[in-house]
């Protein structure tokens, strides 16, 4: 994936919207005010001029400790809570993947709102139907 598609991607998803607040290097997403994406464009700024494209997700502890293990490209998040959010090389990764851990961080912030809102977010799950 590239940054655009990227941005199409998050964007793609209800409610999301994008701000710079921490500089024109840096856009982030979020829903409900709650970031959950922060990508960054480049730019000496943020000490990422030399670096290979990234962007940091939200991801539960485990779950980062989890993919940290896995692949070399996710890191833990250079200007975020490390235990909280990890930095991912998606230039490194399978577009699928880098999508999958999008929604896996998108759905982390909306299960966290509250339930009025949540609601928006996630789907119920289907009643099981039985024979």
């Amino acid at each position: 994936m590239n940054i655009e598609q990227i941005r199409d991607y998050t964007l793609s998803l209800l409610g999301v919207t994008e701000d710079q607040p921490f500089g024109d290097d840096i856009i982030t997403f979020r829903l409900e005010g709650k970031i959950f994406v922060c990508l960054w464009l480049g730019g000496d700024k943020h000490d990422i001029k030399e670096s290979d494209p990234r962007l940091a997700l939200k991801l539960s502890p485990e779950r980062n400790e989890e993919l940290r293990s896995q692949f070399e490209a996710v890191t833990p998040a250079w200007h975020w809570n490390k235990k909280h959010w990890s930095d991912v090389y998606y230039e490194q990764i399978e577009d699928t993947l880098v999508r999958e851990w999008i929604r896996e961080s998108y759905h982390l912030v909306a299960s966290k709102l509250p339930k009025a809102m949540r609601q928006k977010y996630i789907p119920s799950s289907p009643l099981a139907v039985e024979d």
